[in-house]
């Protein structure tokens, strides 16, 4: 690890602050998606339990 902040440079923290940034913020943006999807799953289940079918291709109603 030593080696690897002096190959940075003077600037080794603030890379390494960036990078760690870029994971936190990537992190949260994925956990975000992942919520959603299972909100957006759980929104549509129980629409159709309620009787909101799919739409035919077309159009046509039931």
């Amino acid at each position: 690890m030593s080696a690897l902040i002096q190959s940075l440079g003077p600037h080794a923290g603030f890379i390494l602050a960036s990078y760690a940034a870029v994971a936190v913020i990537l992190a949260g943006l994925t956990l975000a998606i992942v919520r959603d999807h299972w909100a957006q799953k759980r929104a549509l289940a129980a629409l159709e339990q309620r009787g909101a079918g799919r739409r035919r291709p077309g159009g046509e109603a039931p």
